[in-house]
């Protein structure tokens, strides 16, 4: 499983996946612009903060590097494919959903809520399909390198 994990294939097919995890929270972001909706939101008494491009790009970009790195440490620590894969399936998926609280105890607008939302599962809907899809099953683990 591990002398996968390293491949340039897969390392390149990850990379691609993260880039378009990376943009996918772009378009809710642009759709919100050219509505009029400004996203600005407050959390816990602090002052107001607008969420812009560059900070929905960098945190999209920095919870992508998260969960691979999650990926990689269960590759290497799981003795099946498989069970890593459904692990991690299953890690992504409360990382998801756990993203939601904070706008639940944010305030703002509810258009705001819902493009913020709507970004956050952009994000996964890269994600976890693409970085699940580099992992092989346990059919395929089974296969030696030198016969593919």
């Amino acid at each position: 499983m591990a002398t996968t994990t390293g491949t340039p294939g897969v390392r390149r097919r990850r990379a691609l996946v993260l880039a378009g995890a990376t943009l996918a929270p772009v378009v809710p972001w642009l759709v919100a612009r050219a509505t009029g909706t400004e996203l600005e939101v407050t959390l816990g008494g602090q002052p107001s903060m607008v969420i812009s491009l560059p900070l929905v790009i960098i945190t999209a970009l920095a919870a992508s590097l998260a969960g691979w790195a999650v990926l990689a440490v269960l590759q290497r620590v799981s003795h099946s494919g498989r069970t890593g894969r459904a692990v991690w399936t299953g890690l992504a998926v409360a990382g998801l959903l756990g993203s939601f609280l904070p706008l639940a105890a944010t305030e703002a607008s509810g258009a705001t809520k819902v493009y913020l939302a709507l970004a956050h599962v952009a994000v996964a809907a890269v994600l976890i399909p693409g970085l699940r899809a580099t992992v092989p099953s346990r059919e395929a683990a089974r296969v030696p390198e030198w016969s593919k």
